[in-house]
């Protein structure tokens, strides 16, 4: 089937939930512009494909069709109606309201955020969350999750290696996801997640690393084909610029899956300036 830049355009618009205008307005653009793109009447100006992959929340690889997508099992595994993650928080949750207690509606960005229960539980202590995932089984979870707890979550359904932040954020979350990220991608999309980060704001982040004397887990063949193993230190260097609140490394044991394994794991908290937000 041939690719077609305008589909592209238009689901990635309508996924987002913006009006042809929107995007038009965003751009600078008349709407009619917009929807000669969507019908594949015209194509959108090269110059305008990094602000447009901005504000869809993709790269320009996606929009011209070279998409990237980590294939994994986690689509079928969330369409289980149990929750594969459980519903307890993750333990840097609750680092994030010590140093940023909601006593404002700080904005949280959830990278990759599964079936949502980490999302909803900082949207139920008064944050602002946005989310993303590249599992449409575990958006729906994470939508029906939001609507039980009676909050509101942006969900967006997108990969990690195509994401592009277009707002500012207080906060950047990402748990067990960021050994999907293409070494080639590692450094771009810091640097912009940095970017659109409030002067005071703090990123809190965990990645998976190697060590030569823990055998590799059971889903790691897949991913490794597809990206390049992280090494101690790395998610250090890329906010060697910003002030850190916590730098551990740990190793524990994993069930997931249903095969034992363990995992070492990096755990950064770090902030950017100075002074407090």
């Amino acid at each position: 089937m041939e690719y077609h830049i305008g589909q592209f355009i238009a689901s990635k618009r309508k996924e987002l939930g913006y009006t042809q205008q929107y995007l038009a307005d965003k751009l600078n653009i008349s709407f009619q512009a917009v929807s000669k793109w969507e019908k594949g009447a015209s194509t959108p100006d090269i110059s305008l494909l990094p602000e447009l992959a901005g504000i869809l929340h993709t790269s320009v690889d996606a929009i011209v069709g070279y998409a990237y997508t980590a294939k994994t099992d986690y689509e079928e595994r969330y369409k289980d109606e149990n929750y594969y993650w459980g519903l307890a928080p993750n333990k840097l949750c609750y680092e994030i309201m010590k140093l940023r207690p909601p006593v404002k509606p700080y904005r949280v960005l959830d990278m990759s955020c599964g079936e949502g229960k980490d999302a909803v539980f900082l949207a139920r202590n008064g944050y602002r969350v946005t989310a993303f995932d590249a599992s449409e089984s575990g958006l729906k979870k994470a939508k029906e999750l939001a609507d039980r707890n009676g909050v509101v979550v942006d969900f967006i359904r997108a990969d990690i290696n195509e994401f592009k932040p277009a707002e500012m954020y207080d906060i950047v979350f990402s748990s067990g996801v960021c050994h999907y990220i293409r070494k080639n991608n590692r450094a771009t999309l810091f640097e912009e997640l940095k970017e659109h980060t409030c002067e005071g704001g703090i990123h809190a982040i965990n990645v998976f690393v190697q060590k030569p004397f823990i055998e590799m887990p059971p889903d790691s063949e897949e991913i490794e084909r597809q990206t390049e193993p992280w090494y101690s230190g790395e998610l250090l260097y890329y906010y060697n610029d910003w002030l850190f609140h916590k730098n551990e490394e740990i190793i524990f044991d994993c069930n997931s899956g249903g095969i034992p394994h363990r995992h070492c794991m990096d755990i950064m908290i770090a902030q950017k300036g100075e002074n407090h937000a």
